[in-house]
């Protein structure tokens, strides 16, 4: 297996040994975001095989500041972003200066004692999933990167081109809004 310096020399000379290699290790990844922002299976797939179209198309611009991943991750989450932009012309995005704007839990509940003793992993997962698919998207991508697909607070800031201190606020939300949410579901089965 090859590491990211000799992968990059061997995709500028077009083995396809080593754009397998790349699709091998992202190819899942890149899904798991694409369908965790789009919730579309065909637009996720869409966005795997333009994500990699893309990689072939602009290789010679890569620079080397970020990882191969991280960029990939860029990639995937411009396409996704696009995406989703085409199906609601109103969805704002752009501005990341409106974090403050970002929904904060109403509601916080003491979880001293596990909800894994009310639930079933089975009700919690799909509990969860559902939490999640219901996330703001700012939130919902900063999640899914740091959380999912384990990204570094750093490389999600490169991917989701916002500071450092962005994606911490946004994941700390993201993760409130998951507690509060799943709060109330085990609230109703008390």
């Amino acid at each position: 297996m090859l590491d990211d310096s000799q992968l990059l020399t061997a995709l500028r000379q077009c083995d396809p040994t080593a754009f397998a290699q790349l699709f091998e290790m992202y190819s899942d990844k890149i899904y798991r975001l694409a369908i965790g922002l789009l919730e579309d299976e065909n637009e996720a797939e869409g966005v795997v095989q333009d994500t990699f179209m893309r990689l072939l198309e602009r290789l010679n611009q890569f620079e080397g500041r970020s990882t191969l991943g991280t960029w990939l991750y860029r990639v995937a989450y411009n396409l996704s972003i696009d995406r989703l932009r085409k199906w609601q012309p109103t969805f704002a995005l752009a501005d990341d200066h409106d974090d403050e704007s970002l929904p904060m839990p109403a509601v916080l509940t003491d979880w001293r004692e596990a909800p894994e003793t009310w639930l079933t992993a089975n009700e919690l997962t799909a509990e969860l999933d559902k939490a999640i698919t219901g996330l703001p998207t700012k939130l919902k991508a900063v999640f899914i990167l740091r959380e999912i697909e384990g990204l570094t607070t750093e490389e999600c800031a490169q991917v989701l081109a916002i500071s450092e201190s962005a994606a911490k606020v946004r994941l700390h939300r993201a993760r409130l809004l998951l507690r509060e949410r799943l709060a109330e579901y085990v609230t109703e089965l008390l």
